[in-house]
């Protein structure tokens, strides 16, 4: 793969599952906890992203930000979008593809069954096996792919990524 970039697609941490508005939902403690434990595991990588789309529910934004302090990450442009909250996969990819296209990194903080489908979606197949392995078993709250992606950012979509690392806290 050539023009290398980095995306970082990671699930909210696990939250309470009721509140006045599905929007509204926090963080449980255990949640807390898992998103710093990601963002340790980022800082481990030595990966900072550079812009972010972060879904304006509560969850994602407390996710984004217990990874941010874990990570250590700094100068990273963030969106807070409303549409990828309720917004389908497409939704997302166009979030996405809107990257500015100097960014090297970007992360999208979001949901499932989103993130899982979009991590599968992009993929070429030809990643790390464990990491592929492990992701055959689901993408838990709190979890994190890594992917190179191949090609500019507007240009994102099938195939066009690969797979090298995932993690889920513990």
């Amino acid at each position: 793969m050539t023009d290398r970039r980095r995306l970082i697609v990671m699930r909210h941490a696990k939250a309470e599952p009721f509140a006045s508005s599905d929007h509204a939902r926090t963080l449980t403690d255990r949640g807390l906890a898992g998103a710093r434990d990601s963002g340790a595991h980022l800082r481990g990588l030595g990966v900072a992203p550079d812009y972010a789309v972060v879904s304006s529910a509560v969850r994602t934004r407390q996710t984004w930000d217990a990874v941010v302090e874990a990570a250590g990450f700094t100068d990273c442009e963030v969106s807070f979008d409303d549409a990828v909250f309720s917004g389908s996969p497409d939704v997302v990819l166009e979030a996405l593809r809107a990257a500015p296209a100097d960014a090297g990194t970007v992360m999208f903080v979001g949901h499932n069954p989103t993130a899982g489908f979009l991590v599968h979606f992009l993929d070429d197949g030809e990643g790390d096996p464990a990491a592929l392995s492990d992701l055959l078993h689901g993408f838990p709250p709190g979890a994190v792919a890594l992917l190179d992606v191949g090609v500019p950012w507007a240009d994102l979509g099938p195939e066009t990524a690969r797979v090298v690392a995932f993690h889920q806290p513990a």
